[in-house]
């Protein structure tokens, strides 16, 4: 198993969602982050006077699948999350050693 973890712009949630869904991956953890990258934050206006915002929201997705899912379920993310314009987030995939649900007690890819 692996956990694919997911930085992209808020806006491209409800599609990445979508997208992940019409692979039968309906289980994600989502949460507000804030960082920066490349882009290094970004400049604002309010009244008049400009200002540098450091931290850029993001959506961060975490998403725990099998191993021969994962192929598909970064492209599906790169494909629908991808803007071709710095920011567009990243995709980081690590190895899950075990997966233990806690109701029923089963493991593996069954808890997945």
């Amino acid at each position: 198993m692996k956990k694919i973890e997911a930085i992209i712009k808020p806006y491209k949630l409800d599609n990445v969602k979508d997208a992940l869904s019409n692979l039968k991956i309906y289980g994600m953890t989502v949460s507000d982050v804030k960082g920066f990258g490349q882009q290094k934050g970004h400049t604002e206006l309010y009244r008049g006077a400009e200002y540098q915002v450091g931290f850029v929201p993001k959506i961060k997705l975490e998403i725990v699948v099998a191993d021969d899912k994962v192929e598909s379920v970064v492209e599906t993310i790169i494909s629908v999350a991808k803007t071709g314009k710095v920011g567009d987030g990243k995709i980081f995939v690590l190895p899950v050693e075990e997966t233990i649900r806690i109701r029923t007690r089963e493991k593996g890819d069954v808890a997945v």
